[in-house]
């Protein structure tokens, strides 16, 4: 039997939404028999889109794993989501596979998220192909299409098929690897692509050249071996082309992906060991084990599923492996091959395969399994907020478990707790990921909830050193409290060095420092000569840190602090823990107000794909936004790429702005770029609604 790492195919399928890549996948299945019967997406047979809220919507969610064999090659193909709102299970995928299928639909032309799926996928080091899709659609136009993509991904992006006929009269494609005769009705010349492909490929091999330039035409098994070999490295880009809809091209599409798609062990892997040493990975069965969680999906039937792909050594049910995150080894439950909400249990995987492990509570999105810690899947910071609550009261329990299933599948949602309010915020891609949330929750759960609009995840800072001291005392017979704390405070910007910063020179009685990645909150502890005990240091942290969750000003959580905790006094009898928290906890609110502090609002990366005829709208609409447009490149098709930073709190409902203006053409991303002190009116504003609170929440 052949070694998994050479049987197995393992793609994503990407692209834009509508670019037909469900229906695609669902067609390979039928042809290759994987299925019986035709799934389609229209009549909500789909074998990837089995979600109810997908069935409801009519476009992928999640991604979704199935599998087919064709002659001695087994593929996991995976289907990802197309609306930059999911994003995160596209670039989960990607992180799974070995290559990457991009459909571009030839009747909208190459769109964002196509885009997108490209440079994730050369980000990730996997090789891309593209599909031109709906090449039955009237307004198909094979050749101009090829010439957009090669403007935006250069002179890689080679056709190895040619449609005969486009439009209505497309009826069958021709393969432009091996040498051909001209096929009567083929949109382009087909020795013409030939030529192309050879010149391209020969570029990979300084012999092959040579003779070609002297007049030797490579044989086709050459050619053969430099496609798979470009394909693998990212030097060959090849496009080829199908109707889903009416099957043609489907077939000679599997057979194009069975004998170029790159095998597991044609992508290098290289990663860092935990002495830093780089180590690639032998990706065969009998090597150290690897494999990284990459998706997780709450099934009601076998309750918790991660998906799991191996890239080196071998999995098997029962098997004890180590996994980051987790102190002792666990032991494996079943292992499932999967195909689309279908499993079959298996024995064991082995590298290059994709499979999934039921009911492991220990395993999360990036998690890692064996002898190495794999790299962390980077997903997109969530940024757009909504406070929700249970519409029935007695719920909260219930809420709380649910969203918890939620975060587990879904790394773009994240959850906290409003400090003001006390309610649970969930932070999401978008209005309509967190709608499609909401959906879930009312479905699987039978959840209600009552939301608020977006909350804008504001943060306060300082601009400016301050020093002084906080003694707090209290004595109402018996025992009393007392603590004095002396600190001096500074701003912390973003990227310091914290070895740089924390030195001898800056704190000359420093004795050590504690800091806090998330908020960047730096605090040193230079006390000499016992004037507070050692044993209350960790209190007056403790009041520290609750000061910078709740906020001084505005009521928003603190970052980009450093506070140094040099001076204080106690008292052998009355002071206590509670007593030095709050002195640390006032002297941190009375010497921030003094430090010229500030409100910083999240600033995010924007997007935005429009016609030509609406792109002056969208900047006259950035610039009443308070927003910067840093440039646009036109993108074929009549198209314009605009990139822009604006500040979050003015893109709460920008999808129907740019619908209305673009009469629906228009398409965005939406990223957090950096945070920006906000200008005074809306912090003066802010701060005002935050007293108002107080001050009601007081007569209440």
């Amino acid at each position: 039997m052949a070694d998994s790492s050479t049987v197995w195919r393992n793609l994503a399928i990407c692209g834009h939404a509508s670019a037909g890549k469900t229906t695609l996948v669902d067609r390979l299945l039928a042809a290759s028999g994987a299925v019986s019967g035709t799934p389609d997406v229209t009549d909500k047979t789909s074998i990837c889109d089995f979600d109810e809220e997908e069935k409801a919507h009519g476009h992928t969610i999640e991604s979704s794993v199935v599998n087919l064999s064709h002659g001695d090659k087994k593929f996991n193909l995976i289907d990802t989501p197309g609306y930059s709102d999911f994003i995160g299970g596209m670039i989960g995928a990607i992180s799974a596979v070995d290559g990457a299928v991009v459909c571009v639909n030839v009747h909208d032309g190459i769109q964002l998220n196509s885009r997108r799926a490209m440079a994730e996928a050369e980000k990730a080091g996997i090789a891309r192909m593209i599909v031109l899709t709906k090449m039955d659609d009237p307004q198909a136009d094979f050749s101009s299409l090829i010439e957009k993509c090669r403007g935006l991904w250069g002179g890689s992006v080679v056709p190895i098929q040619v449609p005969i006929g486009q439009g209505e009269k497309f009826s069958d494609v021709e393969c432009a690897i091996d040498l051909p005769s001209e096929a009567r009705g083929a949109v382009v010349n087909l020795a013409h692509a030939h030529e192309q492909l050879v010149e391209r490929l020969v570029e990979m091999d300084e012999t092959l050249m040579e003779q070609y330039f002297e007049g030797t035409m490579p044989d086709p098994e050459s050619l053969k071996r430099l496609l798979k070999q470009g394909v693998a490295n990212g030097s060959v880009i090849p496009v080829m082309c199908v109707s889903a809809t009416t099957g043609v091209g489907v077939t000679e599409l599997l057979e194009l992906l069975a004998a170029i798609a790159p095998a597991p062990d044609a992508i290098e892997r290289t990663i860092t060991d935990v002495d830093g040493n780089p180590v690639t990975l032998e990706q065969s069965a009998d090597a150290p084990l690897a494999a990284r969680v990459f998706k997780v999906r709450v099934d009601p039937f076998v309750q918790k599923l991660s998906f799991v792909r191996i890239f080196s050594g071998t999995l098997a049910k029962d098997q004890s492996v180590h996994a980051s995150g987790v102190r002792k080894e666990v032991k494996l439950n079943p292992l499932l091959r999967i195909q689309g909400e279908g499993t079959e249990q298996i024995e064991s995987a082995a590298a290059g395969e994709i499979i999934a492990i039921a009911k492991m509570d220990d395993l999360h999105v990036g998690s890692s399994l064996g002898e190495y810690e794999l790299p962390p899947i980077a997903f997109p910071e969530p940024m757009v907020g909504l406070a929700i609550s249970p519409s029935k009261r007695g719920d909260e329990n219930k809420l709380s478990v649910a969203m918890h299933k939620l975060t587990e599948e879904d790394p773009t949602l994240k959850l906290s707790r409003d400090p003001q309010t006390s309610e649970m915020v969930m932070t999401g891609t978008s209005e309509l990921h967190l709608q499609i949330l909401r959906e879930r929750l009312a479905r699987r759960d039978k959840i209600e909830v009552a939301t608020h609009e977006p909350r804008i995840p504001y943060r306060e800072t300082i601009t400016q050193s301050s020093e002084g001291s906080y003694r707090h005392k209290k004595q109402s017979g018996g025992r009393g409290q007392f603590g004095e704390v002396h600190i001096r405070m500074l701003p912390l910007p973003r990227g310091t060095d914290i070895e740089s910063f924390a030195v001898k020179d800056r704190f000359p009685s420093m004795k050590t420092y504690h800091h806090h990645p998330e908020s960047n909150f730096l605090w040193v502890d230079s006390i000499v000569g016992g004037v507070i005990p050692g044993n209350f240091m960790p209190a007056i942290e403790k009041g520290f840190l609750e000061r910078i969750a709740q906020g001084v000003i505005a009521g928003y959580p603190i970052q980009d602090v450093a506070v140094e905790v040099h001076f204080g006094k106690h008292h052998p009898v009355d002071s206590s823990e509670a007593a030095f928290k709050t002195a640390g906890s006032m002297a941190f609110r009375n010497m921030f107000n003094e430090a010229k502090p500030a409100l910083l609002e999240p600033i995010v990366q924007m997007e935005i794909t429009a016609p030509e005829e609406n792109v002056g709208d969208i900047y006259s609409d950035m610039s009443s936004r308070g927003g910067r447009v840093l440039g646009s490149d036109a993108i074929g098709g009549g198209l314009h790429s605009i990139q822009c930073e604006v500040p979050l709190r003015s893109v709460g409902h920008y999808s129907r702005t740019l619908s209305s203006v673009t009469a629906g053409q228009g398409s965005y991303t939406l990223q957090f770029s950096h945070y920006e002190t906000v200008p005074g009116d809306v912090q003066r504003s802010l701060m005002d609604a935050a007293k108002k609170s107080v001050e009601e929440e007081a007569t209440a």
